[in-house]
């Protein structure tokens, strides 16, 4: 059997485990002959046991049996797919791509945004979390005419609007305070693994680190605090289906709009959301925020009085 058509049951059993919450072996049976995949032929209990061997090595998730249940199976650790886990993001893209590859005859019907893959510079920075030794990288600043090289202890890695991120610390750059910093892949001109070695802390969580903000950008200046935001018109359907931020909580509504609570650092990229949509979402709380969208706003409206029509 091809790697990729096994990927594909992997994918179709975990998926199939998942939404029953728990099924017995014959029922999973049942479901599996009327797949494509089985082409009429019964899922050999060998091969379903070898499948969940590598489900486990492969995306970490352990298909459990219990026995005083009728011997129905169910995923035994549900929490690793949680929303924003990677072994999440790897069935949900995974499922993705199956789906697309079993349509090739609707690819000039199917749009799908382009996400760079930046395969060769992700491996390194991996490798370098692996071995936890230093990366050398020549990175230019949007705005430098040349780049600069660094030494990062690389932390954790992100995914944010179709863009990698790395975080890390600056190794022994001399500087006094706080010396982290977070990179864009697609500005990193060379990168290579060093001899260096560093100590990850104990308790760094990636996930603890990116709770209280919206997307890349960090603040150690100011706390995270209560934001009030107001969706007006369809906006407040789109915000129920897509949280703006994982602490979201719907306060109230109203004739056309509905308001919304957020708990986080009200950080620039949190702003550029907020206008980019514009007459849509209103920030309500607190005071100095809403001041300083509306400084924004002005900003943006001055620059259209230069042009007449």
């Amino acid at each position: 059997m091809k790697t990729s058509a096994k990927f594909k049951e992997y994918i179709w059993l975990v998926n199939t485990i998942r939404k029953a919450g728990r099924i017995s072996f014959a029922e999973l049976q049942k479901k599996w002959l009327d797949t494509e995949m089985s082409e009429g032929v019964e899922l050999a209990r060998a091969t379903f046991n070898r499948h969940k061997d590598a489900i486990e090595d492969i995306f970490g998730i352990y298909i459990e049996c219990d026995r005083q249940d009728g011997y129905r199976y169910y995923i035994g650790n549900e929490g690793v797919l949680a929303e924003e886990s990677v072994q999440n993001w790897m069935l949900s893209t995974l499922s993705v791509s199956n789906q697309v590859s079993e349509s090739l005859s609707l690819q000039d019907r199917i749009l799908l945004e382009s996400i760079p893959s930046e395969s060769t510079r992700l491996e390194q920075i991996i490798e370098g979390m692996k071995k936890r030794v230093c990366l050398s990288m020549e990175y230019q600043k949007y705005g430098h005419a040349e780049p600069k090289t660094v030494t990062l202890e690389p932390y954790c890695i992100k995914l944010f609007k179709r863009r990698w991120y790395v975080f890390g610390r600056l190794h022994d750059d001399g500087m006094e305070g706080d010396n982290f910093r977070i990179y864009s892949f697609d500005r990193i001109k060379e990168i290579a693994l060093t001899d260096i070695r560093y100590d990850l802390p104990a308790d760094f969580s990636a996930k603890e680190l990116f709770r209280d903000y919206y997307g890349i950008l960090l603040s150690r200046d100011t706390e995270a605090e209560r934001i009030v935001v107001r969706a007006h018109g369809n906006e407040r359907f789109y915000v129920r289906d897509l949280p703006i931020h994982a602490s979201q909580q719907e306060i109230g509504e109203g004739e056309g709009y509905a308001d919304f609570e957020l708990r986080m650092h009200a950080t620039s990229d949190f702003c550029s959301h907020v206008l980019s949509r514009s007459n849509q979402l209103q920030v309500l709380e607190p005071e100095w925020l809403v001041k300083k969208i509306k400084e924004m706003l002005q900003d943006a409206l001055e620059r259209y009085e230069v042009f007449t029509i």
